[in-house]
């Protein structure tokens, strides 16, 4: 089984339940973002509707959760926000 590096990036309010901003972790390869999101989870469950909320991005791109990760890259986690 080969192993990537998975850097995770929060933004919004969800960092109110998260350790730090940026988080390391290291997962299988490959693996669908839904998993990526269920270890953080697993990790800090605190977090777990906070997240469930979440849209997840890589780059600049909005992705879904069923997308497939297989690379080392930065999973950015973006809280709804609301206003007006």
């Amino acid at each position: 089984m080969n192993e990537i590096n998975i850097q995770i990036e929060a933004y919004g309010g969800v960092t109110r339940f998260l350790p730090a901003e940026t988080i390391h972790l290291k997962v299988e390869n490959p693996i669908q973002v839904e998993q990526v999101l269920n270890q953080l989870i697993k990790n800090h469950p605190q977090a777990e509707q906070a997240i469930s909320l979440c849209a997840c991005a890589i780059g600049e791109n909005i992705i879904s959760r069923q997308n497939t990760i297989d690379l080392d890259c930065t999973l950015v986690l973006l809280s709804p926000v609301a206003g007006g």
